[in-house]
């Protein structure tokens, strides 16, 4: 596959494009705000509501790699924007043309493994054999970012993927809403760090993506239903989405942190402002154990919607766990 994944492409494609909602409607009447949330709990997928005040924050649980072919109701989430106050999308990319520019100068550095090296220089012998068995070649010359972005598309990840934030912005668009990401990124900042980053950072990450292409396709399925049905732990612990989180750029770059802060600070504001709000957050990390809805409840406020906590092993009769 001759192409930059999903890991570094789709921020800087979407930086391009520099979109960013500025016109505002009047604010719909204090009456409405039961109707949005109504309106609301019909999404599909995983949805919170969490009230301070005056303010309502729903929170809209995404995941990355659902295909365009997934028959999921959007209806409701469009309704639900055409009615809030505002919008907040994830963490935006923003890159010149000479940021596009010098991944396109250094695409060999962006695809290749350094000269005369191979995934065997880099993985446990027990893993590189597990990679060569899924892949039926032997030791690849291909970038550990690439390469475990093509190994997430074996275990089900969707090239022509269909964003929740899409549908969102969609939306928030032609209804003139207010609507801005949590945070930007420089496009050379994101550039710096992945040309810097050794591959030994793409160990954990390449460890996960083998386990999910040994799953095979019906694994992204699995996740993609479980994330419509709102089964949030079981979502969790799909191993494909714990690829996809181990190779985000946010962990391998060690940017994790970074994200929770601006998601905090972002939330927090929203709920000081009053209104009603509609965020679209990664799932994992609102679920997560000490995530965002964890540390919400912490606080005292009350995040209704589905479970996102793992449900304790079954007990047998004499106490113990059933394995």
């Amino acid at each position: 596959m001759n192409r930059i994944p999903a890991l570094l492409c789709s921020i800087l494609l979407a930086a391009s494009a520099g979109w960013r909602a500025t016109a505002q409607e009047a604010d719909p009447p204090a009456e409405a705000v039961e109707d949005i949330v109504v309106t609301a709990r019909r999404i599909e997928g995983p949805m919170w509501e969490i009230r301070r005040g005056d303010a309502t924050l729903i929170l809209v649980g995404s995941i990355d790699g659902l295909s365009r072919d997934m028959d999921w109701r959007t209806e409701a989430l469009t309704t639900a924007v055409e009615r809030a106050d505002r919008v907040l999308f994830p963490v935006q990319g923003r890159a010149s043309l000479a940021d596009l520019g010098r991944v396109i100068w250094r695409a060999r550095t962006l695809t290749r493994l350094p000269e005369g090296r191979t995934t065997a220089d880099y993985l446990p012998p027990e893993l590189e054999a597990r990679l060569e068995r899924v892949t039926g070649e032997g030791p690849s010359r291909t970038s550990l970012l690439l390469l475990s972005a093509e190994l997430m598309e074996r275990g089900g990840y969707a090239r022509r993927e269909r964003p929740v934030s899409d549908v969102v912005r969609r939306a928030a668009r032609t209804n003139r809403k207010p609507a801005e990401p949590v945070g930007t990124l420089r496009g050379d900042e994101i550039i710096d760090r992945v040309l810097t980053t050794p591959p030994e950072r793409y160990l954990d990450c390449m460890e996960r993506a083998v386990t999910a292409a040994e799953l095979g396709e019906a694994e992204g399925e699995r996740r993609a239903e479980a994330w419509r049905r709102r089964r949030v732990a079981e979502v969790l612990a799909s191993p494909l989405d714990q690829a996809v989180s181990a190779c985000s750029y946010w962990v391998v770059m060690g940017q994790g942190p970074a994200l929770e802060a601006l998601w905090g600070q972002a939330v927090d504001q929203a709920l000081a402002e009053g209104g009603t709000t509609v965020a679209i957050a990664p799932l994992r990390l609102l679920a997560q154990p000490g995530g965002l809805l964890d540390r919400l409840e912490a606080q005292g406020l009350e995040p209704l919607g589905p479970d996102w906590r793992p449900q304790p092993p079954a007990e047998a009769p004499g106490g113990a766990p059933i394995s």
